[in-house]
Formats: C-alpha cells, structure tokens, sequence
C-alpha cells in the first residue's frame, strides 16, 4: 500500500505524548510540531490513526504543498489541482482554513473563499457544473494551512474531532476535552497497573479514559463515522479488520470518582454506562474533604474549579484544602493537579515535582505533578510539615 503524508493535529503540551502512540501504531517518520505531530503511513495507518490514537483531535492527509508569490497564483496553483481524484460533483465539501503570518492572506475566510473559487472553476472547466458546499454536514471536508508564502492543502480523514469519541451525553458546566483528559492520564505514567482517583470528576470525562486505557478499549470504540468513509478508496474491509485489531486487557485494580455534585455524578454514570466500563469505576457522592478511600501507591488526578464561578478566597480555601488533603490522607500516591490559575496553585501547599503546561481551551493551565511522600517532607514555603 501507498504511504502518505500524515499529520495529527493535539492541544499544545501533548504532542511528545502522541508521538509515542504513533510509535505504538507502527507509523514511520513521526515528528513532533506545533499541536501537531507530523507522519507516514499508509490508508491502514489512516484508520488505525483515527480509531486507536487517545491524543489525537484530527488526522490530515496532505495531497498538494507549493509555496506560492500572490493571491493569483495561490488560485492557479489550487485549479491545477485533480480535484476529480478525491471526490465528485455529487458530494459536498467544505474548506477548513489557517492562515499565519501570510502577507497575502489577512484572514482564514478570505483564503478559504480563494480555494473554493479555485475547486468550483476546476469542476465547471472540467463537467460544466460543480458541487456544492456544506458547511454543516460535508461528505468531504478540505483543509488548508498557509503559513507566510507556503500552502499545505490536506484531506480531513476524521470529520468530526476525535475529542467526540461517542460515549458523551450528559456533560457538566466545565466539561474536560476527552482528549485533553486522555492525554493528562498518559503524560501522569498511569496504565493500569495501579489504583487510580478523581476526587472532583464532574461528568466523569478522567475515570471513563482512565478505564478505557486500563482495558486497552480504543478511543474510537463508539463513534458512529469518520470523514474517510466518503472517500473514493474507502476499503470497508479493510476498515473492519482495524477495528477488530485489539484485545481487551484485564484490569485488576480500581478506579475512584467522587463528586460533591449529585447531578454531576449521576452524568458521569450514565457516560460511563454508555462507555461499558460503569463496572469499573467505583463512583461515590461526597465532598473531598470527607472522602476516604485507602489508596496507595495509586495515582490522583484533579481537575478542580479555576475560579471562573468562585470568589478568590473561596479558591484559595478550596485550593488549601485539596494540598491538606492530599498531605494528610494520600500519602504514599502521587498526584495531578490542572489548573489556569496560578495564584490558587500556591495554596496547594507542596512543591511540584514537575511542572507542565497545557490548554483547557482557551485557558492556559499548569499541570503540576505532586509526590505525597510518607513521613517529613519539605513544603513549598520550605517549612517541615
């Protein structure tokens, strides 16, 4: 089979983590970019890329790349070329667009409206008509990336993002990207082989990926489509025979969730349900300061408010008491904490044994990986405990 050039589109902060799931899948010169990891791999890569990669939100399939002097040129390049090898009159298609630092190109909008011009001439030269666009449900979505004078033009082989993994119906106030929560739980080390909690977890989006990864479940077990299944070689099965290319582990340990919220723990049961791991997750109503669980050696992974809906000492209380918690009753673990804001992370209270940096969004986070050794230990204000 042909290779191809592949590129995986993540969050920024992830992209190390998904370079090493691509070297899990067999895919051949990974690179890692910005929020994007670049690849080869044949049409079986594409769909194992799709079905199996936690991190990853998009695959793209690149089919043309030229640098360009002009709008004009951009054109001429576009119409030059064989659209009629990827689809047909009769499909609809939409043009997803980047645009950065391009002299030419002020705005995605007007370099995605240049492209479709470019697509609708080709078809009226080619048939005297052409397809039409859908911007809601296209049976081929078309992504484009200029970066100053240099065009990448790409076939979108996912459609929806890959965050949609289909398990999803009941959803909190501050919902975590399945993505984002999938790659939290591979960069904390955790696969499994120990005892796992989520003290705050809403709508259960970490101890759902968290059962999913412990029984090696592929993230796309419950999507209904993907975007390669309009393309002229869509190989059905092919496709199949990926998906039936797994074998389900054995999980011996336990997973914890707990929330305050009944409401948000009744949603995370259900999407567990609807996930097939409910028989998994050990769910629990109650506040973190009363939780009391005997967990060691096991991994701890927070996603508490940022203080969007809380007052600043309500925060910073909230905030004393997880590092209270977490010192007095968990050691022994280690724990993950998210968070976008900085100022309510010092009243934590213990030094980070590691500092990382991811987006919940739009907001920039620190990720901060916390040891909670037994015995004395130095805290972050150099005081013994």
């Amino acid at each position: 089979m042909k290779n191809f050039k592949l590129i995986a589109k993540t969050f920024t902060g992830l992209e190390n983590v998904l370079c090493e799931e691509l070297r899990n899948l067999g895919a051949s010169n990974i690179a890692p970019g910005q929020r994007a990891v670049f690849f080869e791999g044949n049409l079986e890569m594409i769909y194992k890329s799709n079905y199996f990669l936690r991190t990853a939100l998009k695959i793209l399939k690149e089919i043309e790349f030229f640098s360009f002097k002009n709008v004009d040129q951009f054109y001429l390049k576009c119409k030059k070329i064989n659209w009629t090898d990827y689809f047909d009159i009769s499909q609809t298609f939409k043009i997803e667009s980047t645009v950065v630092n391009s002299p030419d190109f002020k705005n995605s909008m007007f370099a995605s409206l240049r492209l479709k011009d470019a697509i609708a001439d080709y078809f009226r030269d080619y048939a005297g008509k052409r397809p039409n666009v859908d911007t809601d449900n296209p049976d081929f979505i078309i992504n484009l990336h200029i970066f100053r004078n240099n065009c990448t033009i790409s076939l979108d082989s996912s459609g929806e993002s890959l965050h949609k993994r289909g398990y999803r119906i009941h959803q909190g106030e501050a919902p975590l990207n399945e993505v984002l929560a999938a790659g939290m739980i591979l960069l904390s080390g955790w696969n499994g082989n120990t005892d796992f909690l989520d003290p705050m977890c809403g709508s259960g989006t970490l101890p759902i990926e968290a059962a999913m990864i412990a029984q090696n479940i592929p993230a796309g077990r419950f999507r209904k489509n993907y975007a390669f299944e309009n393309w002229r070689d869509y190989d059905q099965l092919l496709f199949e025979n990926v998906t039936k290319d797994f074998v389900k582990k054995d999980f011996k340990h336990s997973i914890f969730a707990s929330d305050i919220s009944a409401t948000a723990l009744l949603n995370a049961q259900t999407n567990a349900r609807r996930a097939l791991v409910f028989n998994k997750i050990k769910f629990q109503k109650t506040d973190f300061r009363d939780l009391n669980i005997d967990l060691k050696n096991g991994t701890i992974i927070i996603n508490p408010p940022y203080g969007e809906r809380l007052k600043e000492k309500d925060l910073n209380d909230l905030y004393n008491m997880i590092g209270e918690r977490l010192k007095h009753q968990f050691s022994g673990n280690k724990a993950l904490i998210l968070s976008s804001s900085a100022e309510a992370m010092k009243n934590i209270g213990l030094r980070p044994s590691k500092k990382m940096e991811l987006y919940n969004g739009s907001l920039k986070c620190q990720y901060n990986l916390y040891e909670l050794f037994e015995g004395k230990r130095i805290d972050i204000n150099n005081k013994r405990d």
